[in-house]
């Protein structure tokens, strides 16, 4: 669906950026899940449930779908039409960033058996101080944000990162909706949260 969008836009296959983008997102994805799937299925399983029980975050998934349709139109369109002129050091520098968020992805995964696409609380689920749980409380919105600002520098489009500038407002919407869930069922969250300060930048929010 993603490149469809993207080369229908773009009007051409030609689009390198285009396909630098599909690789990058596409084959540490799909590594991930190898392994997920070899050493830990049930890990993979929740990372592919996607029904929303809550209502609100229904209406997060919805923003930030609206959002990343808005920026690979713009991004494609961008191409066909040339309206950005980005040095080449800045797309090179934002493929560091998208992948070394997904390395952060992964490394989140494998700290967190209970990480989930949805806002939930599982049986026997317990709190995870360590690692990067103990620098944010949410380490994965953290990864996210570095993958997602960057996907539009890496397709090469100044104008495609604009719908983007909301993500960090669905994200503080989601986790101010998610942590009431979880001081409220999953004991002992509100001592963490005490003790770990910072939500997903640190030293800063």
């Amino acid at each position: 669906i993603i490149g469809t969008i993207l080369f229908l836009c773009a009007g051409s296959l030609n689009y390198i950026n285009g396909w630098v983008f599909m690789l990058a997102l596409f084959i540490p994805v799909s590594a991930l899940g190898a392994v997920l799937l070899a050493k830990n299925p049930a890990v993979l399983e929740r990372r592919l449930t996607s029904k929303e029980p809550d209502k609100s975050q229904r209406a997060n998934i919805s923003m930030s779908a609206a959002m990343f349709i808005a920026a690979f139109l713009i991004s494609g369109l961008d191409y066909r039409f040339g309206w950005s002129a980005m040095p080449f050091g800045v797309t090179v520098a934002a493929l560091a960033i998208m992948l070394a968020g997904y390395g952060m992805f992964a490394a989140v995964i494998m700290q967190n058996a209970y990480a989930s696409r949805v806002v939930d609380v599982f049986e026997g689920q317990k709190i995870i101080t360590s690692g990067l749980y103990s620098i944010v409380r949410h380490p994965m919105y953290t990864a996210t944000l570095l993958i997602y600002l960057s996907m539009p520098l890496v397709l090469g489009s100044w104008f495609g990162w604009l719908p983007m500038i909301i993500y960090p407002f669905i994200i503080a919407r989601r986790i101010r909706n998610e942590e009431a869930l979880l001081v409220k069922e999953l004991e002992g969250y509100a001592g963490y949260r005490e003790k770990t300060r910072y939500r997903v930048v640190p030293l800063i929010w």
